[in-house]
């Protein structure tokens, strides 16, 4: 039998800035919802099995009060070990929400911006596709150290967040994923189109000099629209129509697929 409605709306919507970490914290915060699940129903049948012991029928509780001491563990022990990472992914989330909403802007230059496109085994935080090119964005959220300075260098081909090297090479990270979004156009549109790749690190005061600066951009998102601005105008309105609906496109039918 054919359904009689049918969804009012045409396409999938756009992903939201964030998204992919937002989706994998919640799958974080699932893995340890069931262990505390299962403590509390034990934790309940020995609290039972205490009030008919106080009676003078009572069956002995000493079987589920173990058992329930053993599942109040486990969960502890799963909900100890995975809270450093959940928050880590709420910071992180947080940090790309941060830096979507204030790419948004850039909307009133003439931009189109995109957020959380999936590839395989990644996600590109953030695409912006306006005058001065294409540019794919990833977005670096880390604590600040309570005092003192909150300083990231680029020192080469070196990225050092107060002097230590974070675990993942951001500018490796970065190559890679302007890389794909340009063999990605390339391949949809017949154009090759040039990407440019930039690091943004929210908080943070970066240095960086004009050498690096070639390849990649790593600022502070308050530095972006001025950098734009210096850029010459390579993209006329149709190559910006273009390359943006062509991602869209793509985007579209992830979620679809999805």
């Amino acid at each position: 039998m054919k359904p009689n409605k049918r969804s009012a709306l045409k396409d999938a919507p756009l992903r939201l800035p964030g998204q992919s970490i937002e989706e994998y914290r919640q799958e974080r915060i699932d893995k340890i919802l069931e262990p505390a699940l299962i403590a509390t129903v034990f934790i309940i049948l020995a609290a039972l099995e205490w009030v008919r012991y106080l009676k003078p029928t009572a069956p002995s509780p000493y079987f589920y009060s173990s058992v329930a001491l053993i599942a109040a563990a486990y969960a502890g022990f799963r909900i100890r070990r995975a809270m450093p990472g959940i928050r880590a992914l709420r910071q992180a989330r947080d940090g790309e929400r941060a830096v979507g909403q204030y790419l948004e802007r850039l909307r009133a230059d003439g931009y189109q911006v995109f957020h959380d496109i999936v590839g395989s085994g990644f996600n590109l935080d953030h695409v912006a596709i306006g005058p001065a090119g294409i540019f794919a964005i990833e977005t670096k959220t880390f604590s600040k150290p309570a005092s003192g300075p909150a300083k990231v260098l680029v020192d080469g081909e070196r990225i050092l967040v107060n002097g230590l090297e974070p675990d993942r090479d951001p500018l490796v990270q970065a190559k890679s994923q302007a890389h794909w979004l340009r063999d990605l156009l390339a391949e949809s549109t017949g154009r090759k189109f040039q990407i440019r790749s930039v690091i943004l690190f929210p908080g943070w005061y970066v240095e960086q000099d004009r050498a690096s600066r070639r390849e990649v951009w790593v600022l502070n998102p308050k530095g972006l629209p001025s950098f734009l601005e210096n850029e010459n105008t390579i993209l006329g309105e149709e190559d910006v129509k273009l390359a943006s609906y062509h991602l869209s496109r793509f985007i579209r039918a992830g979620e679809q697929s999805g």
